[in-house]
Order: structure tokens, then C-alpha cells, then sequence
């Protein structure tokens, strides 16, 4: 009886070892298959050339408004909307027949003064002339002298009408004051306008501005590279039309505002870039590219990166293959590449992708990826 149940025991231990061999080898089995096999890449430090934008506003070297100085019909026009004109070319021309009376009315005023005023010289010469033989005073010649200098006066101030009358004739023939392009003709032929209408625009676009700003910081290190003596690189800049398409020909940065705006803490700049073929227009739209050189620039891809109440961050591997959240800063963001100003450091392994499909404190199966598709060094 007591050998029976000794072996009854020895049966009982060694399910139980078996049990539990089986239950550990399923658990193996069970973390092996949930361990996720995810993307990991190595960052590295390489030299670049880095292309910032500006949003650019397009002006015309000179653009004018076209606005009549006198009040009448406006007569002919003898410009089109959209052509090019020539400096002193006439545009349009008012109707200056009341002008013309008036002119005519200013030189017969001028006339009787100028008459008025030989007849009052006469008597001056003969009023002096009995003074000088005592027969009247020499306040009588006082009085023929003032009468003299009213009749001076009064040919100076017909003079004046007449020149006046004259450039009102002159101001009903409106010419260019440059070479451009005409903008719209919102009036017509006969129209009855008022002193100061707008007749149109003039735009010279032989050349063209670009108006465009500079956060303070970027400020700062492109007037370090200035006073350091790279003018040419650093006055370079490339322009993107509103279609996406680059201008063929390149810019010159000429001028910087002389005070930073205080609620945007940014500062305007312009450059001019050459119109030779008229594409740019006045009002037109646009990128503006500034392009610098980066020695060991940390770049990583976009797609490594996840937000979290606005700070940027990616998810570090551990030498237990474990994920850890790490912010960054990054320095600036083009194409599909962040360029990383701290937080992240060269020999760091990241997570490639796949970033909403993991957490903090994970365990991975890393894949490490030899390259990812990060841009070409200089």
C-alpha cells in the first residue's frame, strides 16, 4: 500500500513539471509573437544647403496713379489698358475750350495793364519834371510814382493769369511721366470728370521688388554674414511664382527696414529681381528662397516625428530595445526633413516610422535601416 502511493506522487510531479514546462514555452511564444518589428534608423550629422521661404509681396519698381487736374470732359484716350506706353507719350487729352477763353480773357487783361502802366511812366516824366522847375510839390510826384508801381503790380498779376491759363491748357493733355504699363481705363470718351479722377495706373516693371521679412533671429545671423564679408552668397535669393514654377533669373537683396516690428518681431526686406520679358506684375505674389550653407546639420525625417501640445517629438531606442519619448527643437522644416537644433545628437537610433503604433516604455524588434532617404551632402 505505502509503494503504491509513492508512485502515485512521482506521477503527480512530474505533470506538474511538464504543466508548467509547457506554460512557460507558451509565454515565450506569446511575448516573441507581440514584440513588433518596427523601422530604425541611425542619425547622422551631414553638410547641406538649406533653402528657407519668405512670402514675398511683388511690386513694381514704380507704380503711379494717373488722376486729372482739372475738371471737364475728358475728350479723347489715346492709350489702351494693358499696352506699354513711353515716357511724354500723350494718354489722354480733356476739352480746354474754356481754358482757351480763359487765356484770352488773361492776355487782354495783361494788355490794358501794361497800357495803363506806359501811360502812368508818361506822367510820372512830366510830373518830375514840373517838380523840378517848382511849379507843383514833390508830393504830387510821390503820388505818380505809387500809381506807377499799382500799374507794375497789376501787369505781374495779369502775367500770372496768363501763365496760369496757360498750363491749365497744358494740364488737358495728360502724358506718361515713364516708361510702363498702362493698368485699367475705368472711364470712357466724354465723360464728365472732376479734379483729381483716377484715369488709370502707370507701372514700370522693367525690374521689379520684392518685399518680404526676417524674423529677428534669422535677422541677426544674415547681418553676422554680412559684416563677415559673405556678401555674394548672402545677397542671393530665388523667387517661386504663386504656380509653384521658379523664376529664371536670380534677385539681389538691396535694403533692410531700419526698425524691427514690434508686435511680429520681424523686419522687412526687399530685393530686386529683373523683369525682362514682363512676366512680374505689379501685385503679383510669390516665394521668396534664401540659400545657406549648413556644416553637420542633424537631419531626420518628418515622418519620425509626432506632435504633443504643440513640441515636437520622436521616439528613442534604449540598448534594451526599449522606446523612450524624446523632445526636440527643431532649427527649420523643408521638404519632408526636419533640421534639428537640440535635443537630438549624431549616433542617436530613432524610430523610422510607425511612430502611432508605438509607446513609451515599448519593447521592439529593431529593423535597422542602413539609410533613409535624407537629402544629399554638399
Amino acid at each position: 500500500m505505502t509503494k503504491f502511493k509513492c508512485g502515485h506522487s512521482w506521477l503527480l510531479l512530474v505533470a506538474a513539471v511538464f504543466m508548467a514546462s509547457c506554460s512557460s514555452k507558451k509565454n515565450q511564444e506569446t511575448t516573441t509573437q507581440d514584440t513588433l518589428e518596427l523601422p530604425v534608423l541611425t542619425v547622422k550629422t551631414k553638410d547641406t544647403v538649406l533653402q528657407t521661404s519668405y512670402v514675398a509681396d511683388i511690386q513694381a519698381l514704380k507704380n503711379v496713379e494717373i488722376r486729372s487736374r482739372l475738371k471737364g470732359f475728358l475728350e479723347h484716350i489715346y492709350v489702351d489698358e494693358g499696352k506699354p506706353v513711353r515716357k511724354g507719350q500723350v494718354l489722354f487729352k480733356l476739352n480746354d475750350e474754356e481754358y482757351r477763353v480763359a487765356l484770352s480773357r488773361a492776355k487782354a487783361a495783361l494788355s490794358n495793364a501794361e497800357a495803363d502802366a506806359v501811360a502812368t511812366h508818361l506822367e510820372v516824366d512830366r510830373v518830375k519834371m514840373l517838380v523840378n522847375k517848382k511849379v507843383i510839390s514833390e508830393s504830387e510826384l510821390k503820388v505818380a510814382e505809387s500809381k506807377l508801381k499799382a500799374d507794375q503790380a497789376t501787369i505781374a498779376e495779369a502775367r500770372t493769369s496768363v501763365q496760369s491759363a496757360q498750363n491749365h491748357i497744358a494740364y488737358t493733355v495728360i502724358r506718361a511721366p515713364f516708361d510702363g504699363i498702362i493698368d485699367r481705363i475705368p472711364l470712357k470718351a466724354g465723360s464728365l470728370i472732376e479734379e483729381g479722377t483716377l484715369l488709370t495706373s502707370l507701372s514700370d516693371i522693367s525690374s521689379i521688388y520684392a518685399y518680404f521679412s526676417f524674423p529677428e533671429n534669422e535677422y541677426l545671423k544674415y547681418q553676422r554674414s554680412i559684416n563677415n564679408g559673405d556678401t555674394e552668397s548672402s545677397n542671393e535669393v530665388k523667387l517661386k511664382l504663386s504656380d509653384g514654377s521658379s523664376y529664371t533669373h536670380t534677385g539681389t537683396i538691396e535694403t533692410i527696414e531700419g526698425e524691427i516690428e514690434q508686435n511680429t518681431g520681424s523686419i522687412a526686406l526687399r530685393a530686386k529681381f529683373p523683369n525682362p520679358h514682363k512676366l512680374l506684375r505689379h501685385g503679383a505674389s510669390g516665394k521668396v528662397y534664401i540659400t545657406s550653407e549648413m556644416d553637420d546639420a542633424i537631419m531626420i525625417p518628418q515622418k519620425s516625428v509626432f506632435e504633443v501640445q504643440d513640441k515636437s517629438y520622436v521616439y528613442l531606442l534604449g540598448p534594451d530595445n526599449k522606446l523612450h519619448m524624446q523632445a526636440f527643437t527643431p532649427l527649420t522644416r523643408f521638404s519632408q526633413y526636419y533640421v534639428v537644433k537640440e535635443g537630438i545628437k549624431a549616433g542617436d537610433k530613432i524610430l523610422f516610422e510607425g511612430a502611432q503604433n508605438a509607446r513609451d516604455g515599448m519593447v521592439i524588434k529593431p529593423n535597422m535601416l542602413k539609410s533613409a532617404p535624407i537629402l544629399a551632402a554638399k
